[in-house]
């Protein structure tokens, strides 16, 4: 997580193979950690990450709704990153926020019960 915190939110291959190297791993083992979880990014981000989470809870509870809304207000697809590279938007499985559905992650933030209203608050915020 460090590696890619310093380098603007992503990781490079240059990285991953110096992180294997650092902890005395093969190369694909880091490649694999970072392929398997939603945490590591292979890819330039924005600034904000959303990640919607969109399991079986978010689902039942209008986790579409948010996604669309989010779709439409940021004017990017799932896996996207706004023009003014702000806000990267993906779909994420279960952020263990049942209780709370449907919610949104930003950094190490949850969003929770989220409505359009919500989301507009808070991305006025961040903007």
């Amino acid at each position: 997580m460090f590696a890619q915190e310093e380098n603007g939110g992503w990781l490079t291959d240059d990285l991953m193979t110096g992180v294997a190297e650092y902890l005395g791993l093969p190369k694909i083992a880091a490649y694999e950690v970072a392929t398997f979880y939603s945490m590591f990014n292979l890819n330039p981000v924005g600034r904000y990450i959303i990640n919607v989470c969109t399991n079986i809870s978010c689902m039942l509870s209008g986790s579409e709704k948010v996604v669309e809304h989010l779709k439409k207000r940021l004017g990017v697809e799932l896996g996207e990153t706004t023009q003014d590279g702000k806000f990267t938007l993906r779909e994420v499985e279960c952020l263990a926020a049942c209780a709370a559905a449907p919610m949104f992650q930003i950094g190490k933030k949850y969003y929770e019960t989220l409505t359009p209203e919500k989301i507009d608050a808070i991305l006025a915020e961040l903007e």
